[in-house]
């Protein structure tokens, strides 16, 4: 503890540490000691008074500078140093009261490696002992006594005043200093959080991508190798199977390439939201041989790519449902445009299912992307099933 300031806490590393004003410019403060107790001493050598007690008083002097050395300067058992220094002082000046000068450097030594609390108990004392010099070597009847008094009555308080305002300074120094790390751990935290959210958003996003796209082209490719199978003395029908299943891998090649380079779905790089669910549903309705009536208009409202990924893929996702589940004769698919936005509805006439009940990632997905346009996403199921999602337009 320096200068009655906070400890710093034991996890900071010591390189780490924030630096007070007391260890910023600790070199000058060497200066101003080391010029301070050669003037002293040499007012002190060249005062009349007997050898000895001028040798007591720079031997004093100089022992105040050993201690600053060994324990103030780097802030060991401050107790200590505080009593030394008070001795050493008064030993000092009342040696020889030219060693009062010395009291410059050995206050600001006190205020610098202690709490304020020790350091005023040990700089009183000191700031007072010229006065007890006075009084060991004139008695109480020297004159200098009036003056004398209430001059160092004065420093004494003075030396408190500006040693406390100096502590306030460095205690806010310092929480300044911790305030402003944690701040900075704060915002490193942030970063971290964020970037987390960011990885986990973005594994949602390509699970959903992988789920819409390669992994229902995969599903059709395996319905349509078993449909060879099962049909391999019709070679028209197995050849026929063969070719969409090619044409299914091709395009799922496609949409990897796609999804690798970050771009838009592939479907929807070759031509308009209209084309492209178009395609979807002829190529449904080739596969499975399920009645689809398409009801796309040519002309839509501009959309953001966002948007029209959002509808292909409930478009893909509905389809694959119907395929999956339904066991459906007919399917309609609509595009319609509404008050401030575009609809997509999926209808079929298959067995219907409790949407409620439903826990897979299909429907799931669905919501989340067309809430991430801030769209919805309706599904009513009964006799047949009905998905509806509206994003803005």
């Amino acid at each position: 503890m320096r200068g009655g300031t906070p400890a710093v806490p034991p996890d900071v590393p010591v390189g780490e540490q924030p630096l007070n004003a007391w260890q910023r410019y600790e070199w000058l403060w060497d200066v101003f000691y080391a010029a301070d107790y050669v003037v002293t001493v040499a007012l002190v050598l060249a005062q009349d008074g007997p050898l000895a007690r001028r040798l007591v008083a720079v031997g004093a002097l100089t022992a105040i500078g050993v201690a600053y050395l060994v324990l103030g300067r780097r802030g060991r058992r401050p107790a200590l140093f505080c009593g030394l220094v008070l001795v050493l002082a008064v030993l000092a000046i009342v040696s020889h009261a030219a060693a009062g000068f010395g009291l410059f450097a050995a206050c600001s030594m006190l205020f610098m490696a202690a709490p304020l609390p020790l350091a005023v108990v040990a700089t009183v004392p000191a700031i007072l002992s010229p006065v007890l010099s006075v009084l060991l070597q004139q008695g109480v009847d020297d004159p200098s006594l009036s003056t004398l008094l209430p001059m160092t009555g004065m420093l004494a308080v003075f030396s408190v005043c500006v040693g406390s305002w100096i502590e306030r300074v460095l205690r806010q120094s310092r929480e300044r200093a911790e305030l402003i790390g944690q701040l900075e751990a704060s915002r490193a935290e942030v970063a971290r959080l964020s970037h987390e959210a960011g990885t986990a958003a973005e594994r949602e996003r390509l699970a959903r991508e992988i789920h819409d796209t390669l992994a229902q082209g995969f599903t059709s490719i395996v319905t349509l190798l078993q449909a060879v199978e099962s049909e391999w003395d019709d070679q028209a029908a197995a050849r026929r199977h063969l070719a969409l299943a090619a044409r299914t891998a091709r395009e799922n090649l496609t949409e990897a390439r796609a999804m690798v380079a970050a771009l838009t779905p592939a479907a929807l790089g070759t031509g308009t939201l209209a084309e492209a669910i178009r395609r979807q549903a002829d190529r449904f309705a080739e596969e499975t041989g399920v009645e689809v009536s398409c009801d796309v208009p040519a002309a839509l409202p501009p959309l953001g790519t966002a948007s029209e990924v959002v509808l292909l893929r409930a478009a893909q996702e509905s389809l694959a449902n119907v395929r999956k589940h339904a066991g459906a004769r007919h399917v309609s698919v609509a595009l319609a445009v509404v008050p401030g936005a575009v609809r997509l509805t999926v209808r079929d006439d298959g067995t219907g299912f409790d949407p409620g009940a439903v826990r897979g990632f299909g429907i799931e997905g669905m919501r989340a992307r067309a809430a991430q346009v801030g769209g919805s996403l309706t599904v009513r199921s009964g006799r047949g099933t009905t998905v509806v999602v509206e994003v803005p337009a």
